[in-house]
């Protein structure tokens, strides 16, 4: 991914209101990381100008010719909008993945278009540390899905996420890495400077900070 479309999308989402830096009452992540800021893509779903914006990018990514999708795959919940779009942009099947089976109906973890023996792209909203998305990879997998790359619109890559990727064999593309919205932030003028700094801070070791007014 350029430089220019990753500021181009940091941009976007910037102006969508889906960052908040929030260092009085940080939010926890799902692996226990507790951060300053957050990213909120479904702010884009109220701004159909920019979220086209970023969907037009996400479609070309998914659309690579080396390693084009067959099938479009979201993450439940998050991914499913983002990847719904892209796949309607795109004209090609799409499913969600679950985090686990229903218990019900058809127990399946796997809705929508069939996987097997077909080239899967995964849309992810925002990356932390990787682990949601690669255990939707290890259920593609089981379903026969040759999982080629995995695209999210932003990601904060922590605990070493893209090395998990690479690990996986799954190639990972984050269309605005977490430098690139704070960058994008700093040029706003909508945030303290202050917090801007604190979440450069935090970035650097995100497991032992904390924050001191």
């Amino acid at each position: 991914m350029s430089a220019s479309t990753e500021r181009r999308i940091a941009k976007a989402l910037i102006d969508a209101g889906a960052v908040f830096f929030v260092l009085d009452a940080p939010v926890t992540f799902a692996s226990g990381i507790r951060s300053p800021v957050y990213m909120d893509t479904r702010r884009l779903l109220a701004e159909p100008e920019l979220w086209r914006e970023v969907i037009e990018v996400l479609a070309e990514a998914t659309c690579e010719e080396k390693m084009a999708a067959e099938v479009v795959a979201g993450v439940a919940v998050g991914g499913i909008p983002h990847s719904t779009a892209v796949a309607l942009r795109a004209e090609l099947p799409s499913c969600f993945v679950r985090k686990q089976a229903k218990e019900h109906g058809r127990g399946k973890a796997i809705e929508g278009a069939d996987v097997e023996g077909r080239r899967v792209v995964l849309v992810e909203d925002v990356i932390t540390t990787g682990g949601s998305s690669l255990d939707a990879v290890t259920s593609l997998r089981e379903a026969g899905a040759e999982v080629v790359k995995c695209v999210a619109i932003a990601g904060y890559d922590l605990d070493g996420a893209s090395d998990k990727f690479a690990n996986a064999g799954v190639s990972l593309h984050l269309l605005a890495p977490f430098p690139a919205v704070l960058e994008a932030a700093e040029a706003s003028g909508y945030f303290l400077q202050n917090a801007i700094d604190e979440a450069r801070r935090w970035h650097q070791d995100p497991h032992s900070w904390s924050f001191s007014q």
